[in-house]
């Protein structure tokens, strides 16, 4: 067996683990806490929460909130700007996948002196962060315990992929009582991009028995939990287990690395501002009717893993597609304002984009192409 490096984040799988915030900043030799979060957040009780957690420590905390989905460059480069001005020393993330990338990134380049824009593409990042503490509030995006960060260069219109064992978190208090306030919608995009994070860190030709293990899972647990989540936004229990899936599904892929349907939706996300869990939900059956000659066997235990019985090519791309509209995700890119004319130079960006390497098919510009029409 090839020995393999698995690295993760420590974290704390409970509810109410978000009080602890406190706790391990101070342990982490925390005095000044940046928090980052987002105007959705500010609304809601979880920041005065976390407040108190800070306040209990006795830790001084300055609060950035200007981050919008797809985080920007520019507000990694002006949250580190704060964070400097405030001589913080500890980076607590409250919020999604978009809070979360963006105060990773401030990390980044608040111990560098860079600009966000040099850490693009895999280990670009010279010196490590002051520690960061992540608390998850939508259960998808993996971040949390991940090496990736997805910031928006705003000169190109190009989402970029920072992978970096210096991006890891070294804590994530992951509470499944955050994401009881998500609507049907945010649930189910949320939702679909776990489980496009389980299926390409599955297929993918880094993968081995440990991501396998965390993969498999999450997909079984997303095909129970999600329509119920979707349907039942109170349900502790199924939030509980969502947040599971997103937890496992983010450890796959983070150490196992993703594939063409995040390049496409990075290229999506970069061009035209889409939804990045949409854009996956959107893609993923086209993705994998694709790659599925290359993975057959892995494809059959997905198949499996869905409670499928020897599914074909078409059933299971059949079965994902009627999944994602069952929970409410009926659209398609022409829907989201993706038109044929625009569809070569998505194609084009996302065969530049990293994920793309560790796709089990090796696709041409051509073929990614055909991918996007059969999405319209």
């Amino acid at each position: 067996m090839e020995l393999r490096k698995f690295v993760t984040s420590e974290f704390v799988f409970r509810n109410g683990a978000r009080f602890l915030a406190g706790r391990y900043a101070s342990n982490l030799g925390g005095e000044h806490v940046f928090i980052v979060t987002d105007p959705g957040i500010m609304d809601t009780g979880l920041l005065d929460d976390l407040k108190s957690s800070m306040d209990d420590e006795g830790l001084e905390y300055s609060v950035y909130h200007e981050v919008t989905p797809n985080p920007r460059d520019h507000e990694v480069m002006k949250g580190a700007e704060v964070f400097e001005a405030e001589e913080c020393d500890i980076i607590v993330a409250l919020g999604g996948g978009s809070p979360i990338d963006c105060a990773k990134a401030i990390g980044a380049v608040a111990s560098n002196g860079m600009h966000v824009r040099e850490f693009e593409g895999v280990d670009m990042i010279p010196v490590p962060s002051a520690p960061v503490i992540c608390i998850p509030t939508t259960a998808g995006t993996g971040a949390d315990v991940s090496q990736f960060a997805i910031i928006m260069d705003t000169e190109r219109s190009v989402k970029m992929a920072i992978i970096s064992k210096t991006m890891v978190p070294d804590a994530a208090l992951i509470d499944p009582e955050t994401t009881v306030t998500m609507d049907r919608e945010l649930t189910a995009a949320t939702g679909m991009d776990a489980l496009a994070h389980a299926v390409e860190a599955y297929v993918s030709n880094a993968s081995f028995h440990i991501t396998d293990l965390n993969a498999l899972d999450s997909i079984g647990i997303i095909n129970r939990c999600l329509p119920v989540a979707v349907s039942e936004p109170k349900n502790l229990d199924v939030r509980e287990s969502m947040m599971l899936a997103s937890l496992e599904a983010g450890l796959a892929f983070s150490n196992a690395s993703l594939g063409l349907l995040h390049a496409m939706a990075h290229s999506l996300g970069g061009k035209l501002d889409i939804a990045h869990g949409e854009a996956n939900a959107l893609l993923l059956e086209h993705v994998m009717d694709f790659n599925f000659p290359a993975a057959k066997e892995k494809y059959s235990k997905i198949a499996g893993a869905l409670g499928l019985e020897s599914a074909s090519r078409d059933e299971l791309t059949g079965y994902i597609r009627k999944f994602r509209e069952d929970i409410g995700i009926g659209k398609t890119l022409s829907d989201l304002g993706v038109t044929p004319d625009e569809i070569p130079e998505l194609a084009e960006t996302s065969m530049n984009d990293p994920c793309i390497v560790t796709n089990p098919m090796k696709p041409r510009v051509e073929d990614v192409e055909e991918i996007f029409r059969r999405a319209l």
